[in-house]
């Protein structure tokens, strides 16, 4: 079987999967025109959305499509083809966004920050340390990522709650409501952790009047996606204390224009989207897992609904 690979990190990708597949044959190239060329010869596609989006603009269709990243958005821009299936990476990112979050969190509770001033001002800080246990943390998007953060931040103490498409029960959550309960769910949270993907519906969630609802000691962590937040809402809610502080990993544009409010913003951290990057030798297991069940008529894992938008 002939695999397009369409990945920044080509090279390593390819000897992974040679190692992993030794059946496979592996066509890639760092240059969009070779790719396009491969493009043809191949059934079955994997790489990041971005490339591959470019190969559907050209009019090139695989049978089946495996992205290397969890969002998807490239590939659900109008006038792209849907006739194939396409899977989004999953059951990878579970852990380093869980070790993400948790280091921003425990932060938060520890004042690291403001002990590094503290230090800079040669000025001794012996106020105690606070812990997480009791905390009531929302988690809004409680797919996969969701629950596994969820499971890495239990035995914390914590107090989980969730916010999904629809009402649902899901252990370990207290409760997971839909979208609509959100400002009242935000309202009783010390940490409001977003996680949604990218869909019509999540658009511009995080806007002045929910901003208003939030605890004014809460800590607010985005590593779902940019356009959840209206951005002016939230360096004017963080200016006017209707929350403590805010940690942005993704943006509306990325990288973010050197003259964007985010890079001053009281009370606001950037992160620079590297919550939780693909890991090359888990995306490899997850592309070979998915490539038996593709070759055996079985159900893959991630399959996208393109309705939903993922």
């Amino acid at each position: 079987m002939r695999v397009l690979l369409a990945e920044k990190d080509h090279a390593l990708y390819s000897r992974l999967l040679s190692e992993a597949a030794s059946d496979l044959t592996i066509l890639t190239s760092g240059d969009t025109t070779e790719l396009a060329r491969h493009a043809p010869e191949c059934e079955v596609w994997l790489g990041q959305p971005d490339l591959l989006a470019g190969l559907l603009r050209q009019g090139h269709r695989p049978d089946w499509m495996q992205s290397t990243w969890a969002g998807i958005t490239p590939l659900l821009a109008d006038g792209l083809s849907r006739d194939y299936r396409l899977t989004r990476a999953v059951g990878i990112f579970g852990q380093v966004m869980a070790e993400y979050m948790l280091t921003y969190m425990l932060s938060h509770e520890r004042e690291v920050l403001t002990r590094l001033v503290s230090q800079t001002e040669c000025r001794w800080d012996e106020r105690p340390g606070r812990s997480l246990e009791g905390r009531r943390v929302l988690i809004v998007g409680t797919g996969d990522i969701g629950q596994r953060v969820a499971e890495f931040l239990l035995p914390f103490g914590v107090v989980l709650y969730g916010v999904a498409s629809q009402p649902r029960e899901q252990a370990p959550f207290v409760e997971v409501a839909g979208l609509a309960d959100l400002p009242r769910l935000v309202s009783q949270a010390d940490y409001v952790l977003n996680l949604l993907p990218d869909t019509p519906a999540t658009h511009d969630l995080y806007d002045a009047a929910l901003f208003k609802r939030f605890k004014p000691e809460a800590l607010f962590i985005n590593a779902g996606r940019g356009v959840a937040v209206v951005d002016l809402d939230l360096v004017e809610a963080l200016k006017q204390g209707h929350l403590a502080g805010a940690v942005i990993d993704v943006c509306r544009q990325e990288p973010l224009p050197r003259q964007h409010p985010f890079w001053t913003a009281r009370g606001l951290l950037l992160t620079g989207h590297s919550a939780a990057p693909t890991t090359p030798t888990a995306m490899v297991r997850l592309f070979v897992e998915n490539l038996r069940a593709y070759r055996a008529g079985e159900t893959l894992r991630g399959l996208v609904d393109f309705l939903r938008g993922y």
